[in-house]
């Protein structure tokens, strides 16, 4: 972290140790990422992290489709930690090396396997693209996913997109060795 010094819970005031320690004893497992510039605010790091739950663990949206959205988001904001974070959830969950990358690159040209993954990839290109989504790309989102699952799909774009801007005005970023794929 270059524009903070990474916090230790002995370092924090009561309010930023009851949120690391919520935060730490939750589903993350600990406190890492974009959390570790959050916790300065431990009011909003409190209120981000609990959409975050829903979002990451508990939202409509299958989880394979949940980490192509956020490779896509990673990549649209150049947050090479969120990429590093979720490009090898992306592949356990079954999404092939290939498509992963051509994400990474910004490649237009996508060797999808599956047309969920094209119809996912596609929404969140298009609304990071544009601030909007046409009514192709909606109309493909809600058949696959339903309206709530569009409704999820989009806070999903909007939750990891204030994580990007988190990491990147921060200085988050992942250990040397990893490279972006964009880098």
């Amino acid at each position: 972290m270059a524009r903070l010094i990474p916090p230790t819970r002995e370092a924090l005031d009561p309010a930023q140790q009851a949120v690391w320690d919520r935060i730490a004893s939750g589903a993350r497992g600990g406190v890492g990422g974009p959390f570790t510039a959050l916790i300065s605010s431990p009011d909003l790091c409190s209120r981000v992290e609990q959409l975050g739950v829903f979002i990451r663990y508990e939202c409509s949206v299958p989880m394979r489709l949940r980490e192509l959205a956020i490779l896509c988001v990673g990549e649209h904001w150049k947050a090479a930690y969120e990429w590093y974070a979720h490009a090898p959830i992306a592949a356990k969950q079954g999404v092939p090396e290939a498509v992963i990358q051509a994400i990474g690159s910004g490649a237009a040209a996508i060797p999808f396997d599956a047309e969920p993954d094209r119809v996912v990839v596609g929404f969140v290109r298009e609304l990071l693209r544009t601030g909007q989504v046409g009514e192709a790309a909606y109309t493909a989102a809600k058949a696959l996913l339903g309206e709530k699952g569009t409704v999820e799909l989009t806070g999903l774009v909007g939750y990891y997109s204030l994580l990007a801007m988190q990491l990147n005005v921060f200085q988050v970023a992942p250990s040397p060795p990893f490279t972006a794929p964009w880098a």
